[in-house]
């Protein structure tokens, strides 16, 4: 009965952390949707340099959060520790790197975001677009990332469903934003694709004011006196943000751009196969949240645990998680096989796209299936501090094996645009593996050093 009771806890709590963390990321990514799709109704330009805009922006996006969401396994083990007179000295360090990160990120614009544009050879108004609409968007880059730095505390913390509501308030503001600033209603100018930049802009102050509010106002946060304390640079702490931080970081943008780099490789064939691409590529970053929510999920819990130094408890949560993805994964996965087609026509009527959606979906399944082993051991792995095998998996994985294998399934063996979804699957699967073997080792090492 003990062992049912605790593991009905372990359960509890798990979904406690996850479940508000999946309605989040499925929160941010329902926003990206609404600035496409109502760009897309203001005009087929104005689609156009939103994504492109988007598509330079959204590595960028993730690195850069990857690097700030690094101070989560740092409180994490504090929180396991006892030691939460540290917290708020990281928090304030992760802060100082968000503002640094977005001045550099702003001044990189300036400089480069021109040449960059030029040499895609768009046409002019795809151009100033694209351009107008991330210059809009970094008018609230600060806020964003000073908004992840009080989310790790807030997340790591446990209050996951506090983040889930901001981000539930954000969502219908920012399309009724989008509304105004795209089509020019209620006495606001028409922008286009420029407006749902503004938008943005404008939904990233307002997260950020009530990120400040809960943190300053709310007793659960208010021993670690964020913005009471004045702040001190300590190289040692700023060292561990950036030894910890960097490495997720630069793996979340590994996975974030080679999807870009792919798409370059698939728009030879055609607009058809582009546009089906995109479409099965959406509906897999969908269904990839559920991974995602689990790996940060696992993160909090066995970054507490192993804090605590209580290393069997964390490997029952590492466990539990891995378990409790795969089975959804394997349910979703025959959700997908047999729902091809009816999915492919949420995108588009075409017959012709269809069948080609239909296509890529099939490879999609195994994507999400090995994602359900790999997403999961990576934050399991964050947990324990063990974030330079993470980006040496994800180096290798999309860098190493996907990219090199694809062009020469494309290229020699003539697999068409399948070749690269083809080599995601095979990259994804030697990163699943890796990453296995890599969190077995870790665990039997700390079991014997706790002996």
């Amino acid at each position: 009965m003990l062992v049912d009771e605790n593991f009905k806890q372990r359960l509890r709590r798990l979904f406690s952390v996850m479940i508000p963390i999946l309605i989040t990321q499925t929160a941010i990514m329902a926003m990206n949707f609404f600035d496409s799709s109502m760009s897309g109704h203001a005009g087929a330009v104005d689609l156009a340099g939103t994504s492109i805009g988007g598509n330079i922006w959204m590595p960028i996006f993730v690195g850069t959060n990857g690097v700030l969401l690094g101070a989560m396994p740092i409180v994490a083990h504090l929180l396991g520790a006892d030691k939460r007179d540290n917290i708020g000295k990281v928090i304030r360090h992760t802060i100082f790197l968000a503002i640094a990160f977005s001045a550099v990120i702003i001044l990189m614009g300036v400089l480069f975001l021109d040449t960059l544009l030029i040499h895609l050879h768009l046409e002019p108004q795809v151009h100033y677009i694209a351009k107008m609409y991330m210059a809009a968007v970094a008018v609230g880059v600060i806020p964003f990332f000073m908004s992840t730095s009080l989310r790790a505390l807030i997340d790591t913390l446990g209050h996951t469903g506090i983040t889930m509501k901001i981000y539930l308030l954000a969502l219908p503001v920012n399309a009724f934003l989008n509304y105004c600033f795209i089509f020019g209603k209620l006495g606001m100018p028409r922008l286009g694709g420029v407006g749902a930049g503004v938008a943005t802009g404008i939904t990233y102050w307002l997260e950020f004011a009530i990120f400040v509010w809960i943190v300053h106002k709310l007793p659960a946060f208010e021993h670690f006196r964020i913005f009471k304390d004045r702040f001190h640079l300590d190289i040692k702490q700023l060292r561990e943000n950036l030894s910890i931080g960097v490495p997720i970081g630069l793996a979340m943008f590994m996975e974030a751009s080679i999807f870009g780099v792919v798409a370059l490789f698939i728009a030879k064939f055609g607009t058809v196969i582009i546009a089906a691409h995109q479409a099965a590529l959406g509906f897999t970053s969908l269904l990839y949240m559920v991974p995602l929510s689990f790996s940060m999920a696992l993160t909090i819990l066995v970054g507490v645990e192993a804090g605590a130094k209580r290393f069997e408890e964390a490997q029952k949560f590492s466990r539990m998680g891995i378990a409790l993805n795969m089975a959804i994964a394997i349910f979703l996965a025959v959700l997908v096989y047999t729902n091809r087609p009816y999915i492919a026509m949420l995108y588009t009527t075409d017959p012709v796209i269809i069948e080609k959606v239909v296509g890529f979906l099939f490879y999609a399944i195994f994507f999400q299936l090995f994602d359900a082993t790999a997403a999961p051991i990576q934050g399991i792995l964050r947990g324990y501090k063990d974030v330079k095998a993470t980006f040496y998996s994800g180096f290798f994985a999309y860098w190493v094996v996907c990219l090199p294998l694809g062009c020469f399934l494309d290229f020699v063996m003539e697999h068409g645009p399948a070749a690269y979804w083809q080599s995601l699957d095979i990259g994804l699967f030697f990163s699943a593996v890796f990453l296995t073997l890599r969190m077995f080792w870790l665990q039997k090492k700390l079991a014997r050093e706790q002996i």
